[in-house]
């Protein structure tokens, strides 16, 4: 139960996240929510494709999708009447990066995958919503910055995998790796920590 209201979090903090990169992109109201959708739920959906998961965890939970719809008509609104902080974007972000990223780690693990590929599914789990809403909104995607994005997500599962192998409790596990996602994601953005740039090609 309380893994799954760390997931309704999650989603949630993504569709808050669609609505703002829309009103940034100065999108519709329409176009808002349509992205509130796509962030929240385009990493499961990749999630189950590749662990070959049918029915698609959302089309059979209406709690989730009431969750998304109500997130973003209630951003929408905010958004309306107040500004926004500057960074609130990148701090739901990272929420939703945590919950999500910890949630797909625990599904390849119960898929019974290797764990190089339990590692990899935590972070596309994690990291699909954003780069689709950013591709979306006609920006470059955090993942492929310069930006401490898929290194947090990917330190995250790992401390996952790592308690499961000590055989802690999976909602220890969850919460420890989700501190430790969203923990690095903040503290990247306070001190503006970045990742080495490719260098430049001549020619």
């Amino acid at each position: 139960m309380v893994l799954y209201v760390l997931y309704l979090i999650g989603v949630a903090s993504f569709a808050v996240s669609g609505v703002l990169a829309a009103a940034r992109a100065r999108m519709d109201l329409f176009g808002g929510i349509v992205l509130a959708f796509i962030a929240a739920l385009s990493g499961g959906t990749l999630r189950d494709l590749l662990l070959d998961r049918r029915p698609l965890y959302w089309t059979q939970d209406e709690l989730l999708l009431t969750v998304i719809l109500a997130a973003g008509v209630g951003t929408l609104v905010y958004i309306r009447f107040f500004r926004p902080p500057v960074r609130a974007l990148y701090v739901v972000d990272a929420l939703g990066l945590a919950v999500v990223t910890v949630i797909g780690t625990q599904a390849a693990l119960a898929a019974g995958i290797a764990t190089p590929a339990v590692l990899m599914m935590g972070v596309i789990t994690g990291a699909t919503g954003e780069v689709i809403r950013d591709i979306l909104c006609d920006e470059l995607p955090l993942l492929l910055r310069e930006d401490i994005y898929a290194i947090a997500a990917l330190a995250g599962s790992v401390l996952y995998v790592v308690l499961d192998q000590f055989g802690a409790p999976a909602t220890l596990n969850a919460v420890l790796a989700i501190v430790l996602v969203f923990g690095l994601r903040l503290v990247s953005m306070i001190f503006k920590l970045r990742m080495p740039s490719l260098p430049r090609l001549r020619g």
